[in-house]
């Protein structure tokens, strides 16, 4: 499609959808809560559980109001109760620094909700897999582990144990899960925090992770919009700029979204890049409203809460500095503004374009009103308090390993087998690579023989993101037969022809090593699928043991 008719479409979204965004979150798809309930016709109306908010935002000041767009990063107790009292924010993001056990974890959140008036979203990035900030939570192999599996029973379930351990210390956000569609090998921000690089698969388990988050009590957000998963720049260091049509995008990037908003998901992340044939102004997505407004309000009908990407990034701040970003955001469409860099000097800047209309009163309640909604969706003004005295026992359960090992298994593939080679028991193996000596011990627990190079059958070469360095890798092992196992991206199996056997974990997490293990000893037989082109085959594929 050519330029021009390219951004004429995207104008007439916006235009279609502009009165979208106007109803305060009343109507359209994802989070939408109605204004009063009835049974039947002439039947008394029934108040809805919110039906309070847009009264109480009418009685908030500019500046309690503008508080809740904001969502920043804390050093310690006493700098997050600063913010807390002089800004009014809305919530604070967890990071491993200010995450201790989980009981002084648990008391500090609590601290946190005592001294706010409206409760706090008290957020992490907790993916699992490669981002992960909770040192204490039961370990997932992540994303495209999961995308290997192909259960959305499974994503629900990890979903729902990560959920539930956050809650217990009274994290009640999680920025998950990642809804980008990973189609390029060389993306180096995205990669195994995707489903893989089928919409229709990425649909199935968006959905299942959004569910086991919000049965555990914790608001999901779906990452980011429209799509960062054909990208070779890191959004954390530059500006990205993906080049895919209107129709590719609506083929390939927004299905994963659609099925978020119609999981009801709790909020939506936007993406830190440049879409020239969605919006030809240059601008990141996060500052624009085509993008904002018009597709994401406009088009898919989403009426629940948009945050920014974190605004410390480098994709946001190219253009329009530390004041006039969190402006502009807000006028795209966003409501929350995460992890402001110079939140004094965002924070005056938002409340000065409120006081000078440059952002409009009914803008303003717009969001704070959709922030309060979510709130109360999750329960936040019923309860907020966690126990720390049983916050650790509810972390790390047995019965939640269990899961984790599950999915693990699950996901192992065997993407080649040449000759029957594995399992592998009856056999000296070798290991080679990194974590070898914990799959050495994991594989000695199932009974292998562990051998010295020189006196060993076979080789298990362990890569993780090696890429083309794989197949030297292979060489220098000698004549013997080698098995390369893939602790990371699979895409290192594309440089493993010289092996006779190969298989993907798409992770190096101690329960996928044990599984790995359990696999390559025959043990457990492999049932993953490919979530992503791999070692020459395509999505879908994967061996099983005769």
């Amino acid at each position: 499609m050519r330029a021009s008719r390219s951004l004429a479409l995207a104008a007439a979204v916006l235009l279609a959808g502009g009165a979208a965004g106007c109803g305060g979150g009343e109507g359209g798809k994802g989070g939408r809560t109605p204004s009063a309930r009835s049974t039947a016709p002439g039947a008394p109306r029934t108040p809805a559980p919110d039906a309070w908010i847009p009264g109480r935002v009418a009685k908030m000041s500019v500046a309690d109001k503008v508080g809740q767009l904001f969502v920043p990063t804390f050093s310690s107790r006493a700098d997050a109760l600063t913010k807390i009292r002089k800004y009014r924010v809305g919530g604070l993001i967890y990071f491993p620094g200010n995450i201790g056990t989980p009981a002084r974890t648990a008391a500090q959140s609590n601290a946190l909700q005592k001294a706010s008036k409206i409760p706090l979203l008290l957020g992490v990035d907790e993916e699992q897999g490669i981002v992960s900030r909770t040192p204490f939570v039961t370990t997932f192999p992540g994303n495209m582990a999961l995308g290997a599996t192909r259960s959305q029973a499974d994503a629900r379930a990890a979903a729902r144990v990560t959920g539930a351990e956050l809650r217990a210390v009274g994290i009640n956000l999680d920025y998950a899960p990642d809804a980008d569609v990973n189609v390029n090998p060389g993306n180096p921000v995205i990669g195994l925090r995707s489903f893989g690089s089928d919409p229709a698969l990425a649909s199935t388990l968006v959905r299942g992770a959004i569910g086991g988050f919000q049965e555990a009590g914790v608001a999901a957000a779906a990452k980011h919009f429209p799509g960062h998963g054909d990208t070779a720049t890191d959004s954390h260091t530059g500006l990205p700029v993906i080049r895919h049509s209107p129709r590719t995008w609506e083929r390939l990037d927004a299905p994963p979204f659609r099925a978020a908003i119609a999981a009801n998901v709790d909020m939506i992340m936007t993406a830190h890049i440049v879409v020239p044939k969605l919006d030809g102004s240059g601008d990141p997505s996060t500052l624009s409203r085509t993008v904002l407004t018009g597709l994401l309000r406009g088009r898919l009908g989403y009426q629940g809460v948009i945050t920014t990407d974190s605004l410390e990034m480098a994709g946001v701040r190219e253009k329009y500095g530390d004041a006039g970003v969190p402006v502009r955001a807000i006028n795209a469409g966003a409501d929350q503004l995460l992890m402001p860099p110079d939140l004094p000097r965002a924070y005056d800047a938002v409340v000065k374009a409120v006081r000078t209309g440059k952002i409009s009163q009914r803008r303003l309640d717009e969001s704070v009103t959709r922030i309060l909604r979510l709130k109360q969706r999750r329960g936040l003004f019923q309860a907020t308090a966690a126990d720390p005295a049983k916050a650790a026992a509810a972390v790390g359960t047995p019965a939640n390993k269990a899961v984790a090992r599950s999915v693990a298994e699950h996901a192992v593939t065997l993407v080649r087998n040449d000759g029957g080679l594995l399992p592998l028991k009856g056999r000296k193996v070798a290991v080679s690579g990194p974590d070898s000596g914990r799959l050495q011990a994991a594989l000695r627990r199932q009974g292998v023989a562990v051998a010295a190079p020189g006196s060993a059958d076979v080789t298990v070469l362990t890569t993780l993101n090696a890429g083309a360095a794989t197949a030297s890798r292979i060489r220098a092992l000698g004549p013997k037969p080698v098995v390369v196992a893939a602790l990371g991206r699979p895409y290192d199996l594309d440089s493993a022809g010289g092996a006779k056997a190969a298989l993907a974990t798409y992770s190096s997490s101690r329960v996928s090593v044990e599984a790995l293990a359990r696999v390559l000893s025959g043990a457990v037989k492999p049932t993953g699928r490919l979530p992503v082109p791999a070692g020459g085959k395509p999505a879908g594929h994967g061996l099983a043991y005769r």
